[in-house]
């Protein structure tokens, strides 16, 4: 069916009145509160201890969670594509599990099982161990929100590309980590850059999960996310816009570096 030149120009309209409406005119009314007052003043509110401390551990988090989820998702996708072991459909549906269940009720069983009287919390409190309302909780939950991303980038790559490169190098007498080191692992590294942008961006965004097993309280372990709904709250608009900002432009270095992995694939593809 062949679209008429006007039918495309009324799509393009729309979809980018669309964008504009719920993306970028909210995103430019908080960036120009945000310098409403010049930019030393915004910088100034970005720089505070709290937005410093915040930054700190939205990137201390980042740090922990990306790997782990990254070894996962490489390990479950060779599972789900290379194996043949019972029980791939259930581990399947349950990497889906993050999509599909909301991130405050994530925070709300983990506290059920890990808190204090809960299914494992006590145990954990007598062995000093103390994971909710606590950075280590904070961890548990994005780890968890942010699980399926490599894995969901990387099983297609290794559906496409096949076996039939790994099942020579071990007829040829290399070895299962020789095969992956070597063949496997840089047929993937385009899915796997992917997925690892993604998850860096999830775990910066993240807010509901994370919410529910911090402490909750001013100065005391808040990312970025919960530092702007706690000014934002407290009536400190202008601090929530300043940080809000500082936010989004760790967004924008992460959705620059996927332009540049875009450009690279596609140079490397020509």
């Amino acid at each position: 069916m062949r679209i008429s030149r006007g039918a495309k120009l009324s799509l393009r309209t729309i979809a980018i009145l669309y964008l504009t409406l719920l993306l970028l005119l909210p995103i430019g009314v908080v960036l120009i509160r945000t310098f409403e007052h010049g930019f030393g003043t915004a910088w100034n509110w970005m720089t505070t201890p709290a937005a410093v401390s915040a930054l700190w551990l939205s990137l201390l988090i980042a740090l922990i969670a990306v790997p782990l989820n990254t070894v996962f998702g490489i390990l479950a996708s060779m599972v789900l594509v290379r194996s043949k072991v019972r029980g791939r459909a259930v581990l399947d549906a349950l990497i889906d599990l993050p999509f599909v269940v909301s991130p405050v009720i994530v925070g709300l069983s983990l506290i059920l099982v890990y808190g204090k009287d809960g299914w494992f919390g006590n145990w954990l409190i007598d062995h000093g161990i103390t994971l909710i309302y606590n950075p280590a909780g904070m961890i548990v939950a994005t780890v968890f929100v942010s699980l399926p991303f490599v894995v969901r980038e990387v099983a297609p790559v290794l559906m496409e590309v096949g076996d039939e490169q790994e099942q020579a190098a071990s007829t040829l007498g290399a070895s299962s980590w020789q095969a992956f080191r070597r063949i496997t692992l840089p047929s993937i590294r385009w899915g796997l850059t992917y997925g690892v942008v993604l998850t860096v961006a999830r775990t910066l965004g993240e807010f509901g999960a994370v919410i529910m097993v911090s402490s909750n309280l001013p100065g005391q372990s808040q990312t970025l996310t919960l530092l702007v709904a706690d000014r934002y709250g407290r009536g400190s608009e202008y601090g929530a816009y300043a940080v809000s900002t500082l936010l989004m432009s760790v967004a924008v270095i992460v959705l620059i570096v996927q332009v540049v992995l875009d450009a690279r694939r596609a140079k490397t593809d020509n």
